[in-house]
């Protein structure tokens, strides 16, 4: 029998049993070396003084430990109902004291684990608010055109005007699933980003390789300054794909015939580059909201995007230990300035 199975009470049966024995056992061994009929009547008033102390103590014994699994299932219903916090007992010897002490060192971890699953929540309730919002534009109007299409005679022209709308709203459908997917890939750390030693020109010159097109189309000068030997420790893929994000809001942003820069500077612990542009601005009561997922001003709606490039680029930038910096005067223009630092 392991004395683990034992209930309380067996335990407590058992231990007067063997405690009553050992002493009838020692009364008989006196009293047969003495033959003294005085140590059998001594030998009964210990068994019975001894007998109703361990009652008393097992009566009390029983009532402390009734409380104390009372008290503890009520600790442990609050505590999982968040309601109330452990009550502390302040003699940190006692067996009760330890216990109390973990019971709210758990409760502090289970309401830190509740504030994050609370979080995680609202933050996936405004994602799909977000995302409900984005689909909800190109989804009607590829609604209304293919509508239009069915019920309506139209001319060959206006088939390829409806037909070419069509296309431009599955192609923002299309970017923004990308976008999406490359964001929640991130987030969740399905992608690790690699840091390795390469240069940051070739870099950047993969970035820019896809603004080459929008910003000949709107006959944008762009000029870059940036040392072709700079090595620098980065992730080149996801890297680039941050700095594109950067350009192509500068390429988007700027009227024709504007101007574009990109300028890299060595500082001691950090690389800066900046990518400044002859655009808009960005108000100062803005800044502070245009890295945020889905985040767009109401004067640029009518422009080509989702708002998740800048907070992509955030998020990339600052996996690698980095961060992004932005300036900007209305009318003037924006410069974007990122920093990577030179160490890892």
């Amino acid at each position: 029998m392991k004395l683990e199975r034992l209930s309380i009470k067996k335990l407590c049966l058992l231990i007067g049993a063997g405690a009553l024995l050992s002493m009838m056992a020692i009364t008989a061994v006196v009293y047969a070396l003495s033959s003294d009929v005085l140590v059998l009547f001594m030998g009964a008033v210990l068994m019975a003084c001894a007998l109703g102390w361990f009652f008393l103590m097992v009566l009390f014994f029983g009532k402390r430990l009734s409380v104390f699994a009372s008290e503890l299932c009520r600790t442990l219903d609050n505590m999982i109902s968040g309601n109330e916090e452990p009550r502390q007992i302040s003699d940190a010897e006692t067996l009760f004291a330890r216990i109390s002490h973990r019971l709210s060192r758990l409760y502090g971890i289970m309401q830190e684990n509740r504030r994050k699953v609370d979080e995680e929540r609202q933050e996936l309730q405004r994602l799909v608010s977000d995302i409900s919002h984005q689909v909800k534009t190109p989804v009607s109007n590829l609604k209304m055109v293919t509508d239009t299409l069915l019920t309506k005679s139209v001319t060959d022209q206006e088939r390829i005007d409806f037909l070419q709308g069509i296309r431009s709203q599955t192609d923002k459908l299309d970017f923004l699933f990308q976008a999406l997917v490359k964001t929640s890939r991130l987030e969740t750390g399905a992608i690790l980003l690699e840091k390795k030693d390469r240069l940051l020109f070739d870099t950047l010159a993969q970035a820019m390789s896809g603004i080459v097109y929008g910003a000949e189309k709107k006959d944008i000068t762009v000029t870059v300054d940036c040392p072709e030997d700079l090595h620098l420790s980065h992730d080149g893929k996801w890297t680039a794909e941050a700095l594109f994000n950067l350009l192509d809001n500068a390429v988007k942003y700027t009227p024709n015939g504007g101007k574009v820069s990109v300028s890299v500077e060595q500082w001691e612990m950090y690389v800066k580059l900046s990518v400044a542009d002859t655009g808009k601005g960005i108000s100062e009561s803005n800044q502070a909201s245009i890295f945020q997922r889905f985040y767009r001003e109401e004067e640029v709606h009518d422009e080509q995007g989702v708002g998740i490039g800048l907070y992509l680029a955030r998020e990339i930038i600052t996996r690698q230990g980095g961060y992004i910096k932005v300036t900007s005067v209305i009318g003037k223009g924006s410069t974007f300035s990122v920093f990577l630092p030179i160490r890892c």
